[in-house]
């Protein structure tokens, strides 16, 4: 247990270092590439971010344990929405573009319909609910399709605007390669550690791994998104926070469970309908925050409220232990 504990601090400690350096690096080759931070955000950031739910999600499907996979890739997407928008918010109120609020957040809850839909494939075809091969191909390819209409439709900001706005001299090619580089593997190793640690705790304290999956290794392989998000927002970066939660939640569900069910096909076990229209409704709440209260801006209100949600959500899944 101590050793799980020393992890767990190690781990933390990993991440929030790595979130800070990528957050940089990113940022600064967003503006020598001339590219926006969203586009950023929404791919090298989210890509990289989602690594953890990627490596685990595969290993748990080769090694039979289909719900694991499932289970890692819902909680985390609910983690995503309910705890990193939550507590950005929180931390900065968090101004969302009009293109995000029209074209990128709905993408998030066609993802959670999609994974609604797998979750009940019984209905339609009579077998077992599941994301089969042939879902998983057909996930990848909507992957690249989304990647493909992001980057055709990155615009390309004004670069002789911004060196007049009184920014800083830019970061050295290397140097934001380097920090890139740093970032991702410390992000990676650290949630690594974290989930090691917190598992071995949660075992010990007789934890179900139903549970474990939803919550202990979600949450740890969001907290690269958690780190990466409150530091982007704090450095008033929002679109680069923004676009690392949507970009994590389409990953997570075209590219995490594509791959995953290719290599096997994933039963949902377990996991049910309580945790995907769970999902569902925090994309919806994701959406429609932005535009109560203060226009396309999620406030420190609705912030705590989608915060609370989640907490709201990890009670009842304790209560149904």
């Amino acid at each position: 247990m101590f050793l799980d504990i020393v992890w767990l601090i190690v781990g933390l400690i990993l991440i929030l270092v790595g979130a800070n350096a990528l957050t940089d690096g990113a940022s600064a080759l967003a503006k020598r590439m001339g590219i926006s931070d969203l586009i950023v955000g929404l791919t090298v950031v989210a890509f990289g971010t989602s690594a953890p739910e990627l490596a685990i999600s595969v290993i748990s499907a080769s090694a039979g344990n289909a719900p694991l996979a499932i289970g890692n890739v819902v909680g985390s997407n609910i983690f995503n929405i309910l705890i990193i928008i939550g507590i950005t918010a929180i931390v900065r109120p968090i101004v969302v573009s009009r293109n995000i609020m029209t074209l990128e957040i709905p993408m998030v809850i066609l993802s959670s319909v999609i994974l609604l839909v797998l979750g009940n494939s019984s209905i339609l075809d009579g077998g077992i609910n599941q994301v089969s091969r042939v879902s998983a191909i057909f996930l990848l390819i909507f992957f690249l399709l989304f990647m493909r209409y992001t980057f055709a439709s990155a615009k390309q900001p004004d670069l002789a605007e911004a060196e007049q706005s009184g920014q800083t001299k830019p970061m050295a090619l290397a140097k934001s390669i380097i920090y890139v580089v740093v970032g991702l593997a410390a992000l990676v190793w650290g949630g690594d550690k974290f989930v090691d640690g917190a598992s071995g705790i949660a075992s010990g304290l007789g934890v179900s791994d139903a549970v474990i999956g939803l919550t202990i290794v979600a949450a740890g392989t969001s907290l690269p998104e958690l780190a990466t998000s409150i530091v982007a927002a704090v450095k008033g970066k929002p679109e680069l926070a923004v676009g690392n939660v949507i970009g994590s939640n389409i990953f997570n569900v075209v590219v995490v469970l594509g791959i995953s069910g290719v290599i096997t096909p994933l039963p949902f076990g377990s996991i049910g309908n309580f945790d995907l229209l769970t999902l569902l409704g925090a994309s919806i709440a994701f959406y429609l925050f932005g535009w109560f209260f203060k226009t396309r801006t999620i406030t420190r209100l609705e912030g705590a409220i989608l915060a609370a949600e989640y907490v709201a959500y990890v009670g009842v899944l304790l209560a149904r232990l």
